[in-house]
């Protein structure tokens, strides 16, 4: 029997079971278990006339080639199983993945550029680096800053996209994404889902066209893959297809690898850590040494807090907690974004989008809780963490990561 007759079933299948067999499904008719991992960067073809046929049909129109691959930047049957398998979770038509989450951003303002589409309206706050790509018009475009209720005003005849991060990086601020894709009209909504994962949410059933994320945090899951993807329809996968084969921003098959086998545990680890934070956040909401608690109504893993203290100080005393740059791992991270993920962010702006020079996001791994609380609580004692340190300074280093 052709591996083609385990096409994926019309039935719907709980995303617990999606995310363990999506891409996978013709694996037993292939005679295998374990995804195959394709490492080759170019194919041979013995029929020259043929390739130069597909190679001009997928410059055209960005279409998946039928057929044997032709050259790793134009696709990779390993890359290609990881993008069935998130499109299927994020409930998307297609899906297109790319070296890192700023490569699939980058390539999804370039392919609305591309169509005379340069002017964005954006929230904030977003990731740091999100904020300053678009604002610094490094790709040639021009930004338009509203809150979610100015985004129908904000819109203008050369708007390509309507950006939101809900919940947000790092204050955790949530939009009503289905009010604010009626508020977009015919303009597509980008919601970057990189923090709440489709196990919490899934933006395309609530109007949004398009979903962001950066598969290095929860998608990849332990802090030793990067990437970036983006869930669409069809017809914009193939613009953005088009933008990765010109611009080489292509995520490697080992990644890709990776990244299948990250979503199978997603929503087990999302889960699990999910609660974990949520205690974390029972405990630090009636905490003395905490002025404020920020987390989600959806729930979710990430944690932030602004300490009376100085909160450099609970960085440097953390020992079970790793202090770094990233989310989404197995192990709990915790960094001080005014120093690291939004330093690039214009000050002004920065504490606008309520991030303060006293904040701290975790993000919450499988450890067990009362290890994760001990260590927490025994930083936050510190000596700098009362009430007197409140005004000292807090400075740091730009930023390298979410």
């Amino acid at each position: 029997m052709d591996a083609m007759d385990y096409a994926p079933s019309a039935t719907p299948k709980a995303l617990a079971t999606e995310a363990v067999h999506a891409g996978r499904e013709d694996l037993a008719a292939l005679g295998l278990h374990a995804p195959p991992l394709d490492l080759s960067t170019t194919y041979p073809s013995y029929d020259a006339r043929a390739e130069a046929a597909r190679i001009d049909e997928f410059a055209a129109t960005g279409a998946r080639l039928d057929g044997p691959p032709v050259y790793a930047r134009l696709d990779n049957p390993t890359v290609a199983r990881f993008e069935e398998a998130l499109a299927r979770l994020e409930g998307a038509e297609a899906a297109v993945a790319f070296a890192s989450g700023m490569a699939a951003l980058t390539a999804v303002l370039l392919a609305r550029a591309n169509q005379g589409l340069r002017h964005v309206v954006a929230v904030r706050p977003l990731y740091g680096c999100s904020d300053h790509l678009m604002d610094a018009g490094l790709l040639g475009t021009e930004v338009t800053w509203t809150d979610p209720a100015g985004v129908a005003d904000a819109i203008r005849p050369d708007t390509g996209l309507v950006v939101v991060e809900s919940p947000a990086n790092p204050t955790l601020a949530e939009v009503d994404i289905r009010a604010v894709a009626h508020s977009c009209g015919s303009v597509p909504l980008l919601v970057d889902n990189t923090f709440a994962t489709p196990v919490l949410q899934r933006p395309v059933g609530l109007g949004a066209r398009i979903v962001l994320h950066s598969a290095t945090k929860y998608l990849g899951g332990h802090g030793d893959v990067m990437g970036g993807v983006v869930a669409c329809d069809e017809e914009f996968a193939r613009e953005l297809r088009r933008v990765r084969f010109a611009t080489g921003g292509v995520l490697h098959p080992l990644a890709g690898y990776m990244l299948l086998r990250g979503l199978s545990t997603l929503p087990v680890r999302v889960r699990a850590a999910s609660a974990t934070a949520a205690e974390l956040v029972r405990r630090l909401t009636t905490d003395p040494r905490i002025a404020r608690v920020h987390y989600p109504a959806i729930g979710g893993a990430m944690v932030s807090f602004e300490v009376y203290g100085d909160p450099h100080e609970v960085i440097a005393g953390v020992r079970l907690i790793t202090p770094a740059v990233s989310l989404g791992s197995v192990d709990t991270l915790i960094q001080h974004p005014a120093s690291i993920s939004h330093r690039i962010v214009h000050e002004g702006d920065r504490k606008a989008a309520g991030v303060s020079d006293r904040l701290l996001r975790m993000s919450v791994g499988l450890e067990d809780v009362e290890d994760l609380w001990r260590d927490l609580t025994q930083a936050l004692s510190a000596r700098s963490a009362e009430p007197a340190a409140a005004a000292r300074s807090v400075a740091g280093p730009r930023p390298v990561g979410r």
